[in-house]
This record gives structure tokens, sequence and C-alpha cells, in this order.
């Protein structure tokens, strides 16, 4: 069984990544109906959640059925980044999780995310002091370094177990690389090997099916795996990696029909959490996910990602039942 603190999560948990911009409550929603085990919010600015900006606030936004679920911080300040995991421990989640793996531009420049792998010191003592102000597990999300020439994650992971983490996920690539090349997993297997490490070790990076997943059980020994991008649009990986695991076979790949569904599940809940006009826009990134591999489906796409209409979506959706169900049935 792996625990983080007192939260079990299953003999090998599969965890849904933190992504900016899409694991918000309805994508999380279908998600954890389709098998994801531990799921957490989008990384929420610490400066941000400390002035009170709206998009900050509204991302600690959790709901009953989610749980366990975690809610992720970054920042470069260490006091702000205390305080806010003060304010982030009052919304009622079962964890914080740090941030110090994001690669992008506007977040590592200013000395937050995976900035902070260039100063391991100033690492450690920012994850003491979130650890110091929430009685909630603490647990952090990092990559291998900065670059190839300070891959430093055997030593970053037993340091940051020493002041208190309950677990780590490590994506299998450096800043630098941010998502190109392939995710090197023999670093992240290292540091579950170390004999020091007592905590749970998550792998994250280039998962994308069942197979994978297998392979990259028994090759490197984590004790779970956080999917990403490849839940985006398909949920239904988590149920099936758990099916190949327990049975070896696959399950059968979902209908047009359970596409559609799921689709429209995921616009419903995007609409009631941020309004019509706010839910239609948000959903716009996910159509193409929703029905990749169809033919012709242009202009369907087209049509879902201009028109203001809920009723006009779900118009097109019957439509893309009409045209497809027979392909795919």
């Amino acid at each position: 069984m792996v625990k983080i603190g007192n939260i079990e999560l299953g003999s090998f948990p599969l965890l849904l990544a933190p992504m900016e911009d899409v694991s918000d409550p309805p994508f999380r929603a279908v998600c954890k109906a389709n098998g994801a085990d531990l799921m957490y919010t989008e990384f929420i600015s610490s400066e941000g959640l400390i002035r009170d900006a709206a998009k900050s606030v509204q991302k600690l936004d959790i709901f009953e059925y989610e749980r366990p679920i975690g809610i992720q911080l970054f920042g470069s300040s260490i006091e702000t980044m205390a305080s806010c995991t003060e304010i982030a421990t009052q919304a009622g989640p079962d964890l914080i999780d740090i941030n110090y793996g994001c690669p992008v531009k506007q977040v590592a420049c200013k000395g937050a995310g995976a900035a902070l792998l260039q100063d391991i010191p100033k690492m450690v003592a920012m994850t003491s002091a979130v650890v110091k102000a929430t009685h909630l597990p603490v647990t952090v999300k990092t990559r291998l370094g900065w670059d190839d020439s300070t891959k430093n994650i055997e030593d970053v992971a037993e340091r940051l177990q020493d002041i208190g983490i309950q677990a780590l996920t490590i994506h299998g690539r450096t800043r630098v690389q941010m998502y190109k090349g392939e995710a090197d997993w023999r670093l992240i297997s290292k540091v579950k090997e170390n004999q020091r490490i007592k905590i749970p070790i998550f792998g994250n990076g280039d998962v994308d099916s069942p197979l994978k997943a297998l392979e990259y059980k028994e090759k490197y020994g984590v004790d779970g795996i956080m999917i990403g991008r490849a839940a985006i649009g398909y949920p239904w990986i988590f149920n099936e990696i758990k099916h190949f695991l327990a049975t070896g076979t696959y399950l059968p790949a979902p209908t047009i029909q359970q596409r559609i569904e799921v689709c429209a599940a995921h616009l419903d809940f995007s609409i009631r959490w941020k309004g019509e006009h706010g839910g239609i826009v948000e959903m716009r990134r996910h159509y193409s996910n929703y029905f990749r591999g169809l033919d012709h489906f242009k202009p369907f796409r087209t049509r879902l990602v201009t028109t203001m209409s809920p009723n006009e979506i779900e118009d097109v959706l019957k439509e893309i039942a009409q045209q497809y169900q027979t392909e795919f049935a």
C-alpha cells in the first residue's frame, strides 16, 4: 500500500499531473470518474494568492468527490510561500504540493518553479518553511536538474525528505529540455533504489499507454506514475492502465458515444463552474483531443470553437455521433 502521510493510495497509484489551464475542477472530474487516484489543482501563484487575485483564489476550489486532492503552489519568496501555504491549508485539501518543475519562462525567470533547481539551499529552506506552515502532508514535484551538467535529483531527494516532505514526483527531463526529447527515467529509478529514501517516489514523463506504464513500472520500480498530457481529452487512460496492469489485456477503446458523453459532461461542469462564457471558451482547448483520430473532423471542430451557444454545441455533438457512430461502432 502506497501512502502519503495517512492517505492510502492503493498498491500502484496513478496521479493526474497539475497542468496550467487544464487541471481545473471540470477536467479533474472526468479524470476522477475514469480512475485517477490522486489529483492536484493547477499550480497557484503564491504572490497571486497573497494579493487575493481572483484567478489564484478560484484555483483553490476543491470538491469532496475529488479526494484525495492536493493544492499545488509555486513562488520565489520563502516568506510568501509560507503565508500562502496557510491560506491553501484553510481551503481543506488533503495535501500541499510545491512546484519546483515548471520550466516556462514566465515562472522560471521570476525565480520560481524549476528555477529553484539552480539554488538548492533556497529550495530546501523554502520547503522547510512550507512544511512548518501546515499540518498537512507536503509533497514536491520537480525535474532531474536545471541542465545536463546539474542533474542533482539524487541529492535533492535526500535533502527534501530529511526536512519532511512525504512524497516526491520526478519529471524525467531537465528544465533546459522543457518538454522536448525523451524523458529519462534512469535517475528516477536511482532515487527510488537509494536505501535512504523511504518516501514514495512517483515518475512522470512520456507515459501515454498501458503498455508503457507496465514497462516503466517494472523497469524503474517507482511507487506510481503521474500522467499529464496523455490524459488531455483521454481520461480513460487511467482505467485502461489499471486494467492492463491487473489482467494484461486492453480495455476496448471508448466509443464515439462515450467520447461525446464525457466531452458533454466536461462542458456542462465547465459552464457551471466558470459561467457560460468562460466555460465555453475554456472547453475549446479540449475538443481536438476528445475527438483525436477522426477523419475529416475539422469542420466540426471549427463550429465547436467558434460558437458561444451551448445549444449549438449540443447540436454539433449530435451530428458528430451520427457521422461517426457507424464507422467506430
